[in-house]
């Protein structure tokens, strides 16, 4: 049951992947920064490499919920992660940019109540709600900033000679968001793992083992890789017209945002919800018609509903599992 559980947290993590490809690389290609496969294989590496830099956000992930011990407690984290499988699949049907780190916690929390597993909510509240509602405001207010600065410093200069240079920058900033994401997500399904072996005996929660590190790492990468092109679509050409200025703007503020909370805050935030938060606050510089609220109205609504629509999930699979007398 251990090995099952690992599995589907694997597989969750693979989910995360392609679901979440297009965070990073999706203005790069829409400005033809780069090609779509090139774009797909540096976000993997660096998600790989991300995933390899700190254990942070595994921690606080693994102390959400205190789930009964032995296979009891193994239900209760399989149902939670299959809880945000689904949810992922069901939003990059619809090529709607949700949050798979929202998922996650909404599923656990979920499974957790339906078992009166004991919920940790002021860790809830602190790393989770909060990080949620403050990382997109301060990615699109930032990233208005950062793009009014170039606008004004570029003022003079040749357009299209700055487009060029730019497209060159967002190789940068991409690979940049792209490490972001893998330093934050992958750590997720770290966590969740731990909280497993934690259940088992099998760990005493202090640390993340190594194989867990390579594993969530590998799994996130080769998602990645498998790429994720609705979400890619939406991102990179419905929310806004983007051009190499506004895509370099959108994708630097989101990696600094991603560092900043799982560094210093050890916060699980959601690269999708920063990064979309920042294309909405470049497009906002020319007009505010620029940015397509109707499309960001159904990002958002995909947004408000993750959680308590994993937990929903999550919970019916763990009442059916003892329904059927496991």
């Amino acid at each position: 049951m251990l090995l099952l559980v690992v599995l589907v947290s694997l597989t969750f993590d693979y989910t995360n992947g392609f679901h979440d490809a297009a965070n990073a690389i999706a203005t790069a290609i829409s400005t033809r920064a780069l090609t779509p496969r090139v774009a797909l294989l540096m976000a993997a590496v660096m998600n790989m490499v991300g995933a390899l830099l700190g254990v942070q956000v595994a921690k606080t992930v693994s102390e959400v919920i205190t789930p009964p011990a032995g296979l009891h407690g193994l239900t209760v984290v399989a149902a939670g992660v299959i809880g945000a499988i689904a949810w992922n699949l069901i939003t990059w049907y619809f090529g709607l940019p949700s949050s798979s780190s929202h998922a996650l916690i909404g599923g656990v929390v979920g499974a957790g109540l339906a078992s009166a597993s004991s919920v940790a909510w002021a860790k809830v509240v602190d790393k989770v709600a909060i990080p949620m509602v403050i990382s997109p405001i301060v990615g699109f207010v930032a990233a208005y900033g950062v793009m009014l600065a170039i606008l004004w410093i570029f003022r003079r200069k040749n357009p299209s000679k700055v487009g060029r240079r730019f497209r060159i920058a967002q190789t940068l900033s991409a690979a940049s968001l792209a490490l972001g994401h893998g330093l934050q997500d992958a750590q997720k399904t770290m966590g969740i793992i731990v909280l497993a072996l934690v259940t088992t005996g099998h760990s005493d929660g202090k640390g993340v083992p190594w194989w867990v590190i390579v594993a969530c790492a590998g799994a996130l990468s080769a998602g990645t890789y498998a790429g994720g092109w609705r979400i890619m679509r939406t991102l990179g050409r419905k929310v806004i017209e983007v051009d190499p200025p506004k895509g370099f703007a959108a994708e630097a503020t989101a990696s600094v945002i991603l560092y900043l909370t799982a560094y210093i805050w050890h916060a699980p935030i959601s690269t999708t919800h920063t990064i979309t938060a920042s294309i909405m606050g470049v497009g906002a510089t020319k007009r505010l018609s620029a940015v397509r609220w109707g499309i960001a109205g159904n990002i958002v609504v995909a947004w408000v509903l993750t959680m308590p629509a994993a937990a929903i999930v999550a919970a019916v699979v763990y009442y059916l599992v003892h329904f059927f007398g496991a």
